[in-house]
């Protein structure tokens, strides 16, 4: 089932792995219904949605499909630096950090890097842990967001 194609999930599909990454992101990021300034200082709304907002409030199913909608498009660009094929939970944990730092960031990491070179999951997977700061500064709770990408990169939630 493996293949060399961009964007292959490896015993799964690619539905699947945006469901995944979905349920990986929305406790991380909360449901804001209304717009506001994350930690450093940029205008976020829903589960950390930053495009496109308007200054008004959203309701929760607004922010799933705005979530799901902007999944696919983080999914797209992410799959076009990624050229080794992913397992399902693979692509869960790349697409919460990808969504979290952005595809170009993510592009141009030591972290894809590693996946394109052949590397398995368990040694790119670690890479994740780096990704803890904002702004400068280590946040907790981004190392907690790391962890938690890293235990279902690694299959071990």
């Amino acid at each position: 089932m493996a293949s060399d194609m961009k964007g292959r999930v490896i015993g799964g599909s690619v539905a699947a792995a945006l469901l995944a990454a979905a349920a990986l992101i929305k406790p991380w990021e909360g449901y804001e219904a209304k717009p506001y300034r994350d930690i450093v200082g940029v205008l976020t709304v829903c589960y950390g949605s930053t495009t496109n907002i308007q200054q008004r409030s959203y309701s929760e199913a607004e922010c799933s499909d705005r979530l799901n909608t902007e999944l696919g498009s983080y999914y797209a660009g992410i799959s076009q630096c990624i050229r080794q094929p992913l397992r399902e939970r693979e692509w869960a944990a790349v697409l919460s950090w990808t969504y979290n730092v952005g595809v170009a960031a993510a592009c141009r990491s030591t972290l894809v890097r590693r996946i394109n070179a052949g590397e398995q999951g368990p040694g790119w997977c670690a890479e994740l842990d780096k990704w803890v700061y904002a702004g400068g500064k280590r946040v907790q709770g981004l190392a907690n967001r790391r962890a938690a990408e890293r235990a279902i990169c690694e299959g071990r939630k």
